[in-house]
């Protein structure tokens, strides 16, 4: 895997023709959570997917489509249009250097466009080949293996805490936050601010003192390293099959 922190003649001499672009959010995540833990875990995928395919990883994008959350002090949402034409400049350039093969990972839920702009970006430039990676039931297989089976949440409840008792123990505050989200709301998450469908940010719900630090942060590791263990599966051959496929 090379990075940024890479030389100029390091990549060159590395002779990969594939880079990673990952997208990370900046939105509150309720009272109690730091509001990067989504670009944390983009940064994961980042890395991940990199080492699978010794690839040049970019730094990661920590802002997002973050409507939903805009109402919330310190929460940063760009445009579709803006995000994805920064996308879209980033690999421009590099496929003037001889880049050929691009994978691109979210760590954001809400980020609608991810399908759409890989899609433009295929049929606009029929010399690469820009994919993401399925998550085809690798969710729910990860919860089970995490204890969590069956959770219903969405954003800022257990799992949400679990991953920051993970990856920025420090910035946590071990609170009991969230609450029962009335299902009638749902049909309203994409067009109302979550601070009028949310009791504090979370959709979803977390108790203090059921499960120990040492618990949360397990939970934590052993969700996310399945997850993203099982989203790297067969990458390089399903990456190689589809630039060979295009380019046919």
């Amino acid at each position: 895997m090379l990075s940024y922190k890479n030389s100029t003649k390091e990549i060159v001499e590395s002779g990969t023709e594939t880079a990673i672009l990952s997208v990370g959010v900046t939105e509150q995540f309720g009272p109690y959570l730091p509001m990067h833990l989504d670009t944390l875990i983009a940064e994961m995928y980042a890395e991940s997917f990199g080492k699978a395919l010794n690839a040049y990883v970019l730094p990661t994008i920590p802002f997002n489509t973050s409507e939903e959350h805009a109402n919330c002090k310190g929460t940063i949402t760009v445009s579709p249009i803006v995000l994805t034409t920064m996308l879209e400049e980033i690999i421009v350039n590099l496929k003037r250097q001889g880049f050929k093969k691009f994978v691109l990972c979210n760590g954001h839920g809400g980020a609608y466009w991810e399908a759409s702009f890989v899609k433009h970006m295929n049929y606009k430039y029929p010399e690469l080949i820009l994919i993401t990676t399925y998550r085809h039931l690798a969710w729910e297989e990860a919860l089970k293996e995490a204890g969590l089976e069956g959770l219903n949440e969405i954003h800022g409840g257990l799992l949400s805490v679990c991953t920051a008792m993970w990856l920025c123990p420090d910035l946590v505050k071990l609170e009991s936050m969230g609450s029962d989200i009335p299902p009638e709301n749902r049909k309203f998450a994409d067009y109302i601010f979550w601070d009028k469908l949310t009791m504090d940010g979370c959709w979803g719900k977390f108790e203090n003192n059921v499960y120990t630090p040492e618990q949360l942060v397990e939970i934590g590791k052993t969700f996310w390293t399945s997850f993203i263990t099982k989203r790297s599966e067969n990458l390089q051959l399903i990456l190689e099959e589809a630039y060979r496929k295009k380019m046919s």
